[in-house]
């Protein structure tokens, strides 16, 4: 199992962020690992979109940052090994869906909050298609319309209860949980994987 620790602070979703993990899951991707688990360091997984970033130095970018962002997704989505991600603290907005791009999810029982907040951030600003089918796709729907209507945030034992994680668990527990998770998953042929998924 290989580990792709996020170590960026908040692990904000910027240019710079992105180009750190594509460039992380190439060199996954073309090594011999059975699996892969994301973790964040501190207080925080992700802590979604840099929109100071996106205002300042990614204005450039920023027209096609979210498209950016969710072919990010779907790389993940279509990972050809399993993939976790042990939610160690915070999972917030793009956070939180990088974090269900993955096919298995393990957070934090005593710290951290999973929360979907884009009802609060902006007027006129909604999820796009491709967001709101992945988080769809992952989420119960009574789960997936509280979150995003609310912009609630969710405990380890909350969001695992609502099935936005499959277990929460002690910090102490948390990468031997998530990686035990990603090596029963493990496996299978890569090329069986892609097409599976």
């Amino acid at each position: 199992v290989d580990l792709l620790t996020l170590e960026a602070g908040e692990n904000r979703l910027n240019g710079p962020f992105l180009d750190e993990f594509e460039a992380a899951l190439l060199r996954v991707e073309s090594g011999d690992a059975k699996a892969l688990v994301s973790v964040g360091s501190g207080r925080f997984y992700s802590t979604g979109l840099d929109l100071a970033w996106l205002a300042g130095d990614g204005r450039a970018e920023a027209a096609d940052f979210v498209f950016r962002l969710q072919r990010l997704f779907a790389r993940i989505l279509l990972f050809p090994i399993p993939t976790v991600a042990a939610l160690n603290g915070h999972a917030f907005a793009g956070g939180a869906m990088l974090a269900l791009a993955h096919d298995a999810r393990i957070m934090r029982a005593d710290r951290g909050f999973f929360c979907l907040p884009e009802i609060d951030l902006a007027t006129g600003q909604s999820l796009t298609p491709g967001m709101t089918a992945l988080i769809g796709s992952r989420v119960p729907p009574q789960s997936f319309h509280e979150a995003i209507i609310s912009g609630r945030r969710y405990g380890g034992a909350d969001a695992c209860k609502r099935g936005f994680v499959e277990q929460s668990c002690r910090e102490e527990d948390l990468l031997a949980t998530a990686c035990a998770r990603a090596k029963r998953l493990a496996g299978h042929d890569r090329e069986t994987v892609i097409a599976m998924k």
